[in-house]
């Protein structure tokens, strides 16, 4: 068995890919790895709640390493952390470490380049993907999520909070990929085949911080158990 960490970001992608793996012959999922905004106390990028990614790993039944970095987080310095993870990681016994990346083949490259010699292989099981198609899977599958982020040069503000749904899939301009595999948007899956029960979740307030406008999420606290 191929003990694999899973690269974790809270979104749709990254459960689409615990999805994935389940479903392949050889894979043992060992944990979830999330970077974490240290000083906000969020997942980076995503600025989703760490309760709710905690919530998260609850409902996947795995074990969550949160990687803390700086805000901002210079290149060094992510990289210091990574390695210092992946060196967790191989003397844990793990072997491979999953990625949700689609098509992007510049961050495959230096995910490839970063982990060359470690004792870690990487794996991108959704690489090259149709994403238009992938996109309608998720939906198809009863995957829930809600965009978190959404880079306002890209794709209108009204987006951060909604969910991603035939809806929105129809609403989405041309020029945007379905996926958001490009930045465009980032979303917090809490509900699909993956997760044991669903996450329940409220939208709170639309901010814009650092050229990104964000949704905070929050946990329905009456809807735990």
């Amino acid at each position: 068995m191929n003990k694999t960490l899973v690269s974790w970001s809270s979104g749709k992608d990254s459960a689409w890919l615990v999805h994935v793996l389940r479903g392949l012959a050889g894979i043992e999922l060992g944990a979830l790895l999330t970077t974490i905004n240290e000083p906000a106390q969020r997942v980076a990028m995503h600025a989703v709640r760490v309760e709710l990614l905690q919530e998260q790993a609850k409902a996947l039944a795995l074990p969550l390493w949160q990687v803390p970095i700086p805000s901002p987080c210079p290149n060094d310095d992510y990289e210091r952390a990574m390695a210092q993870t992946v060196e967790r990681a191989v003397a844990e016994g793990f072997t491979h470490v999953a990625f949700g990346d689609l098509f992007l083949e510049d961050v495959r490259r230096y995910r490839e380049a970063r982990l060359a010699g470690t004792g870690l292989t990487p794996l991108f099981p959704l690489f090259g993907a149709n994403t238009t198609a992938l996109a309608r899977e998720m939906v198809a599958a009863d995957l829930g999520a809600r965009l978190t982020c959404v880079n306002p040069t890209v794709l209108d503000r009204s987006f951060a909070g909604r969910e991603f749904d035939g809806r929105l899939l129809a609403d989405l301009p041309s020029s945007i990929d379905p996926c958001g595999e490009r930045g465009e948007f980032h979303s917090f899956a809490y509900r699909g085949p993956m997760f044991s029960r669903p996450i329940p979740v409220e939208t709170g307030v639309i901010i814009e911080r650092e050229g990104f406008v964000f949704a905070d999420l929050t946990l329905a606290s009456a809807g735990i158990a």
